[in-house]
């Protein structure tokens, strides 16, 4: 009789936890919610919103989903990876292509004065302008500031399944920008599913000349170094080309560099170079456990 009891009360349980949500769960699709762990309270959408919505993208999911299917089975290993060619991944070609991308900057966070924007330029590609400004915001807490920075959305399959980059048959990153003179930071993100991963970045520094002409840089996978919220970790290792899920720029105010700044990006690609054999281009410290910088 105990036991019958103890049973009902724990099925009564489980079945008052089942009805405990910490996000909202009706969607036109089902969506991971990234911070469903803080109890996030985000508006509902009613009933005939759902619906209306959901026929809406419906058409669109369907659309994208013809074409993975079209491009897996027309896809042939041997003749996509060619060596010395270039394949490009991001330009400005398409007439939504702004809308893949998100720009930022320290004013967005209240933090500081800088101000960034993404448009087409008048040669048809994308242009990464504003201004960078060190003043930051007098609150005692905030010590250094100045920064603007654009990444693509988060890359997704058809019916919101959210997926990475796969670049391991490649061994270069291939741009062809133009410049300012400035130093960018290039951002490989590898977002991982656990927070503690969230902020893992991949950089490295792409120096422009300046002037009227393009160039095109080259930059080996092999050279990109692992930080998180801006601090280089001692305990690195090369970056899983698999897992890529964000790439961007970065442009900051430091050493008196405050100011206008421009970046315009002709087009982003990957390239196998089978004359380049490193796999990574640092030392590999050993550090006792949870002794590294976060």
């Amino acid at each position: 009789m105990h036991g019958l009891v103890r049973q009902t009360s724990r099925l009564s349980w489980c079945l008052s936890a089942a009805r405990i949500h910490t996000s909202p769960v009706q969607h036109a699709f089902w969506e991971r919610e990234k911070k469903s762990g803080y109890k996030t309270k985000l508006p509902e959408p009613s009933k005939k919103e759902l619906i209306i919505n959901g026929f809406r993208d419906l058409k669109e999911e369907i659309k994208l989903w013809r074409q993975e299917v079209k491009e897996k089975l027309e896809s042939d290993p041997i003749l996509v990876f060619r060596p010395g060619e270039t394949d490009i991944v991001f330009d400005f070609k398409a007439p939504d292509v702004l809308d893949k991308w998100t720009v930022t900057s320290d004013s967005d966070h209240g933090e500081g004065k800088s101000n960034a924007t993404l448009e087409l330029s008048a040669a048809g590609a994308g242009l990464f302008h504003g201004e960078v400004s060190s003043q930051h915001t007098k609150d005692g807490v905030i010590k250094r500031t100045g920064y603007a920075n654009i990444r693509t959305k988060r890359v997704r399959k058809s019916f919101k399944r959210e997926t990475t980059y796969d670049w391991t048959q490649y061994n270069m990153l291939v741009l062809k920008v133009r410049g300012d003179g400035r130093s960018y930071m290039i951002n490989l993100h590898t977002e991982g599913y656990f927070d503690l991963m969230w902020n893992d970045i991949y950089h490295y520094v792409l120096y422009t000349r300046g002037g009227p002409h393009w160039q095109i840089a080259k930059i080996p996978f092999s050279k990109f170094f692992l930080a998180s919220k801006g601090r280089i970790q001692d305990r690195q290792n090369a970056i899983q080309l698999n897992c890529v899920t964000h790439f961007g720029f970065s442009v900051a105010a430091k050493k008196g560099m405050d100011g206008p700044f421009g970046l315009e990006i002709d087009y982003v690609g990957v390239e196998f170079d089978p004359n380049h054999r490193e796999e990574f281009a640092y030392e590999m410290y050993k550090t006792p456990k949870y002794i590294v910088a976060t």
